[in-house]
């Protein structure tokens, strides 16, 4: 999987959020199942790493960068 750093621009049902990669391009990202058990919190605006997929229009929010 590739790995990518993006912007949290909206916040969608079901853990799901639209990341606005450094690139440009705008991806739908779900939370890891390890930041979720942990209660990690991502609002819009927060920095993140992404794996994205192989079609890379979706990916996994693996980590909050930052405070």
């Amino acid at each position: 999987m590739a790995a990518a750093v993006g912007i949290v621009t909206e916040t969608l049902p079901s853990a799901m959020y639209r990341v606005k990669l450094d690139g440009g391009a705008v991806v739908l990202a779900h939370i890891a199942d390890r930041m979720d058990r942990n209660f990690v919190r991502i609002l819009i605006g927060d920095r993140v790493r992404i794996e994205l997929s192989a079609d890379v229009t979706r990916g996994r929010i693996v980590e909050k960068i930052g405070t």
